[in-house]
């Protein structure tokens, strides 16, 4: 492998290219992830608002969404983005498909956190006459906030992995190089530094994430 200028500007490109997939796909898959996974739980039979039909229904559609694999999805999702956005290649086309991916995921880890709260501040809310949305935005989400963040640090990496998995279908960023530069052209001096990268991207996610997380979280304090 020749590590020259152009090697350089092309994993620079590569970096940049990840951060903008993961970094917009996630902050779409939480805004339709999140308001998914509170409803699972404020409509649970025993939750602030039961509705047992819809709680049922939901459910089932996000692990139906969440079985379907990664690569299937995109060959599935990528007309769309054709539609969308005019083509199929590149980042822009893979933010969809990973944003459909990323969205179910986000909604049971948001619910897995949500139900990690004390029943009993709950009730106590309910007992001095707290509306439903009252406690789902006052008790429920600061409550479950340190959760919610290690949360967000394990989606973010989770759908940092599957923009790697989008190179196989032309998608940007540093799974691209790795795989037609490092896997298809043999180079896999390049390869390993696009996996490197990848990992200390990883790294720095999860770490800021565990230090917000304790930040947050009112219990070390």
């Amino acid at each position: 492998m020749t590590f020259d200028a152009t090697t350089i500007a092309m994993l620079k490109t590569g970096i940049w290219e990840t951060f903008y997939m993961v970094v917009l796909s996630s902050f779409l898959a939480y805004l339709i992830g999140l308001p998914l996974g509170i409803i699972l739980v404020v409509t649970d039979n025993d939750g602030v608002y039961p509705i047992p039909w819809l709680q049922k229904i939901l459910g089932l559609a996000i692990n139906l969404m969440r079985s379907v694999p990664f690569l299937i999805l995109l060959f599935i999702v990528l007309p769309l983005s054709k539609i969308v956005i005019g083509t199929r290649i590149g980042s822009p086309a893979i933010i969809i498909p990973l944003t459909i991916a990323a969205a179910p995921y986000v909604a049971r880890v948001v619910e897995s956190s949500f139900r990690e709260i004390d029943a009993g501040v709950i009730e106590a809310a309910k007992s001095m006459g707290a509306s439903a949305w009252q406690i789902i935005w006052k008790v429920m989400l600061p409550e479950s906030k340190p959760s919610l963040l290690l949360g967000a640090a394990l989606a973010v990496t989770t759908i940092l992995s599957y923009s790697a998995m989008a190179g196989f279908t032309g998608g940007g960023g540093l799974g691209a190089i790795a795989i037609n530069y490092g896997y298809y052209r043999y180079e896999p001096g390049l390869m390993w530094i696009a996996v490197i990268l990848l990992v200390v991207m990883v790294q720095i996610i999860q770490e800021a994430g565990n230090w917000l997380s304790k930040k947050s979280d009112r219990r070390m304090r």
